[in-house]
């Protein structure tokens, strides 16, 4: 199968300023990783298996805390329930693609692919599969590469730098680069304003919850436009 270059560079073109934001993520995991007490190895081995830093963070950082396993695991699993809904937005897209892509895809489906994912969501099957792997695999790609350097450099960084905060950085670009339509505005503000009253729930339910309410608001707010 040929190859459209033009395509692969625009692909990386776009990825690479969106993950700078998540370098910090990355020391941030490392050092939560030392200080857990889990073996370095196999929490860099969580960078691939599970290829998703908010559910990679919770779930390492509860094992460290010395939650049970079962509930380390549910805990992030409802930080990643947020996918289900990315899936069902490019399940159209996805039904045009090879049966190779449809199970192989998913798995690099992070925030930062599929806001550049819904963006390119008209493009022909063959176009979006190029650029769709070509920025999937290097946000992989670099993601690996960064918490495991994080690993390094993450326990010698200063506190007073703050990296926690990079990952508030990194979801309001995304946010940002998603909205453009007023929907979508609204599905966002509720989103925000739930998850931040419900903050106090249990195994980070809120975030769930705030996704839940945001996207019922934005589909209300679609309804009587039309």
């Amino acid at each position: 199968m040929s190859l459209d270059r033009s395509i692969v560079r625009q692909g990386i073109v776009d990825a690479l300023p969106l993950f700078v934001p998540a370098v910090p993520f990355a020391f941030v995991i490392g050092l939560v990783i030392v200080e857990s007490g889990i073996s370095p190895f196999v929490g860099w081995s969580s960078s691939w298996i599970i290829f998703g830093g908010a559910a990679q963070l919770t779930l390492i950082s509860l094992l460290g805390s010395g939650a049970a396993v079962a509930a380390a695991i549910t805990a992030g699993l409802v930080v990643n329930a947020r996918h289900l809904m990315y899936s069902a937005a490019l399940a159209p897209v996805f039904q045009q693609q090879p049966h190779w892509m449809r199970w192989f895809g998913p798995y690099l489906l992070i925030d930062q692919q599929f806001a550049l994912s819904m963006l390119r969501a008209d493009d022909d099957p063959k176009t979006f599969r190029t650029y769709y792997l070509s920025s999937g695999l290097l946000f992989w790609a670099l993601w690996l590469i960064t918490s495991a350097l994080g690993l390094v450099v993450g326990p010698v960084v200063p506190e007073a730098w703050n990296l926690e905060f990079a990952v508030s950085i990194l979801f309001l670009g995304l946010i940002v680069l998603g909205i453009d339509r007023y929907p979508k505005l609204i599905a966002a503000l509720v989103g925000a304003g739930v998850t931040y009253l419900t903050a106090g729930l249990p195994n980070r339910a809120g975030l769930l919850v705030g996704a839940f309410v945001g996207i019922l608001a934005g589909t209300i707010a679609e309804r009587l436009r039309e």
